[in-house]
């Protein structure tokens, strides 16, 4: 059972996590909880000021969320677990005064002492979350999430290391599930063989969860979150948007890369594997079913099940004679992305261009210089990618006329379809896709 942080914002959701909790203990429920809401943004925004040697505003701006913490300890945790907590709590302080001040210092690799820093959100959210769920007389036990997973040094997004990984989890955490005992870790937290902590990415708490249920092979594995389940669209765009009962792990992959907010795009790998079921569920709502997560597509008479899209995309646009009819030529495009550690989501080609998309433009510059060696770039910012999912779109005649009949006055500037046969992807100027997506959701669902 994974928490999101919106489930663990304060008093009122910890109660809520400790009554959802409670309801499972006879299904011996592992519970991995992300940070508690803005607290990571805060930890961030502290690393950043430390850096800029402003260490007196780095740590004053963490006082709030040492506060709501001891706020919620207040009110829900027993006497002895207020005690305990506050004892971490004293201790997470020093310890982040010290890795503040590191960071001023430049006394060790910032990429190492800024994972430290941004680990304390779950590694404390997670304590405090063990301590209601004692006051509930439920049987809990902290676990360090550090002891558990290992991982690569790729800090910042590191990748878990999957034998040694397993190997711990199942020694850990079944003696104490075999006892009775609930495990409450932080999601997101890992160390490195040379036990230095590592995150693993922005939203890598459902990746950990997935982790710890594959390793002890759970029955499900439940992502609580602050919607019931994943939606046919937005709701901030389509109010009317609808819980979707089931996906494939196909179409979710699909859904949450091109993004959906609801999963981490990592997070399906690892119940794919072990083909354990996965279920979205809202925190507010415990008692709907939310959406369930199975190996193959259950069959239905709807051909697309939901739209996602992603904002703040760049097009670049590779145009050479020297690529036609000639081989390699994509493979030295590729080779210089890879140099520059940048991913790419949409590719088309013709015979002397390729086009691609890039929702990270950190190398941009540079990867445009070594571009221009092998070609003309054009660069086309401000753009947004529209995924329309479902199974069997690629073998099913007139969805692509009903798509682009829907939209037919708007500019399409890139289509991928066919790579994959659960879901057709197109690139639009991104002023214009909150109109796309509620045309797209007025044909296929509302009408």
């Amino acid at each position: 059972m994974k928490f999101g942080g919106t489930s663990v914002r304060d008093a009122e959701a910890f109660a809520r996590v400790g009554e959802i909790v409670a309801g499972e203990k006879e299904n011996s429920p592992v519970v991995v909880t992300s940070a508690m809401s803005k607290v990571t943004d805060a930890l961030l925004f502290a690393f950043e000021a430390a850096k800029k040697g402003d260490i007196e505003a780095a740590f004053e701006s963490l006082q709030p969320h040492f506060e709501r913490h001891a706020k919620v300890s207040e009110e829900l945790s027993g006497e002895a677990g207020r005690k305990s907590f506050q004892t971490e709590l004293d201790y997470a302080r020093r310890e982040l005064n010290d890795l503040l001040v590191r960071v001023s210092r430049r006394s060790l690799p910032l990429a190492m002492l800024k994972d430290a820093i941004v680990s304390y959100g779950e590694q404390l959210s997670s304590r405090l979350l063990a301590e209601v769920c004692k006051a509930r007389d439920l049987s809990a036990r902290h676990a360090d999430s550090r002891r558990l997973i290992v991982t690569d040094d790729e800090y910042g997004s590191a990748a878990p290391i999957w034998d040694e990984t397993e190997r711990l989890i199942q020694l850990e955490l079944q003696s104490l599930i075999d006892d009775g005992e609930i495990p409450v870790m932080g999601g997101f937290i890992a160390a490195s063989r040379g036990g230095e902590t590592t995150t693993l990415g922005r939203g890598g708490s459902d990746y950990s969860a997935a982790l710890v249920g594959a390793a002890l092979q759970a029955r499900e594995i439940q992502i609580w979150t602050d919607v019931t389940g994943v939606l046919t669209c937005d709701p901030r765009i389509c109010p009317e948007a609808r819980t979707l009962k089931t996906l494939s792990y196909e179409e979710t992959a699909e859904l949450a890369y091109f993004g959906a907010k609801v999963l981490h795009p990592k997070t399906i790998q690892p119940a794919v594997d072990l083909q354990i079921p996965v279920r979205v569920c809202n925190s507010l709502q415990p008692n709907e079913r939310g959406t369930m997560i199975l190996p193959q597509a259950q069959s239905t008479p709807r051909l697309v099940k939901s739209i996602a899209y992603k904002k703040g995309i760049t097009i670049l646009h590779i145009t050479s004679a020297r690529m036609l009819g000639a081989y390699g030529f994509m493979s030295a495009i590729f080779q210089i992305f890879e140099r520059h550690r940048t991913v790419i989501d949409v590719v088309t080609t013709s015979e002397v261009s390729v086009s691609l998309t890039l929702d990270n433009t950190d190398s941009l510059e540079a990867v445009v210089k070594d571009l221009q060696r092998i070609g003309t770039v054009e660069i086309e910012p401000n753009q947004a990618v529209v995924c329309v999912v479902g199974s069997g779109l690629r073998g099913t005649s007139g969805v692509a006329a009903r798509i682009f009949a829907a939209i037919s006055d708007t500019n399409v500037s890139l289509i991928s379809h066919g790579a994959s046969s659960v879901n057709m992807t197109f690139v639009v100027q991104e002023n214009l896709v909150s109109e796309v997506i509620k045309r797209l959701h007025s044909e296929f669902f509302t009408n």
